[in-house]
């Protein structure tokens, strides 16, 4: 085997109710001033009401940051920092969907650090130190909490990544009762989402590695028993827990061996289209599976075996149920299905393939080279 480093968050609290009692964790941890980063949806749902009640019981000062947009712009990063200095945070809080997460992250690094956020952009440019980072994910989607990058939106656009272990928060809190709100749209697209973090992560072929593929394997396992369950009934609190803990365990897999195609074609649907980011996923899904699925075949059918319980046939047969199940199951979770449906036309193809190009860091880990006439046919074909 070639030399491997795994890395991932030191300290992973799985306990349902937990984030009414993070005051307290983090008084005994010894802060005094901490600067909570989330989203206006997050907070108007309510989900943060008991974790606030709790920092006013415990007595630490508490400053909740709530401007935070899916695929972060670069100017609420900034603000985001701007928040953490002005009230002297001794920790950093992020708490929603990936994006909060996101920003959170580089909120501790960069009031920190002092660093330039566009002097962080790429992989091991950011030189530290950060403040102590706590990430609480409330969807089972993006794996954020255990992964080492944060992706920030361009004013022209473009998708810039941080990536560096100091992303890396010191606590990941898995708190199933908070999913427990999420309508079945989210349910489904974060859900898909994490399922492709795992797809991606066991069948690249630049970083595969063992680790990586136990975890992704136990996540599709988690994730193809609960989704469906999840969202019919989105009060049953063990489909949800099965869900965040494959989501955390498809980050782990992903954080250390890169997803791929989907991903960088799904980028240009959030960036140009504001898609989210599991529904982007989603979209593009089928078409990039049958794409991959000669030079993936041996793998996809390892994959269906997991996804698909009692799937007979040979590699082949076994390799192409596993992109059938992926081309009906979004329509049988009511989630769209065509890019048509997201407001894409014919006109913005080329110009979203030509974007898609640009992502050649996840570009160089798909099983099968991708050319930009791949890309304008994949979009066609979803179109």
């Amino acid at each position: 085997m070639p030399t491997l480093t795994f890395n991932t968050t030191p300290s992973i609290q799985i306990e349902r109710g937990a984030s009414a009692r993070l005051a307290e964790r983090v008084r005994d941890m010894g802060y005094g001033s901490v600067l909570l980063v989330t989203d206006p949806g997050v907070l108007g749902a309510g989900l943060l009401q008991p974790t606030i009640d709790g920092f006013a019981r415990a007595g630490v000062a508490l400053r909740v940051f709530s401007e935070v947009q899916a695929d972060p712009p670069e100017h609420v990063i900034l603000a985001a920092v701007d928040a953490a200095r002005a009230c002297n945070a001794d920790c950093v809080i992020g708490f929603g969907g990936g994006s909060s997460l996101d920003a959170a992250k580089l909120a501790a690094l960069l009031a920190r650090s002092g660093e330039a956020l566009d002097r962080v952009y790429g992989i091991g440019l950011a030189r530290g130190p950060r403040l102590p980072l706590i990430l609480v994910p409330t969807t089972a989607g993006t794996g954020s909490e255990v992964t080492a990058i944060s992706v920030v939106t361009s004013a022209s656009g473009q998708k810039n990544a941080v990536v560096s272990p100091l992303l890396l928060p010191d606590v990941a809190l898995l708190d199933a009762d908070l999913t427990l709100g999420l309508p079945a749209h989210v349910t489904a697209a974060t859900g898909i989402d994490a399922m492709v973090h795992a797809i991606e992560a066991y069948t690249g072929c630049v970083h595969k590695n063992p680790i990586s593929d136990c975890l992704a394997r136990e996540a599709l396992r988690l994730l193809a028993g609960s989704l469906e369950q999840a969202c019919a009934d989105g009060k049953n609190i063990q489909a949800r827990e099965d869900m965040l803990m494959g989501a955390c365990l498809a980050g782990m897999a992903f954080a250390n061996s890169p997803v791929a195609a989907v991903h960088a074609l799904a980028y240009p649907l959030g960036a140009t289209f504001h898609v989210p980011h599991g529904l982007s996923n989603s979209l593009v899904l089928p078409a990039v599976l049958r794409f991959n699925l000669e030079a993936a075949m041996p793998l996809y059918a390892e994959l269906a075996e997991i996804i698909l319980p009692g799937v007979q046939g040979d590699a082949c047969s076994k390799a192409t149920a596993l992109v059938e199940h992926f081309s009906v199951l979004p329509e049988r979770l009511r989630l769209p299905t065509r890019l048509r449906d997201v407001g894409v036309s014919e006109g913005d193809v080329e110009t979203l393939a030509r974007d898609a190009m640009k992502q050649t860091r996840l570009l160089g880990n798909n099983p099968r080279p991708v050319q930009l006439e791949d890309a304008l046919a994949i979009y066609r074909e979803v179109l």
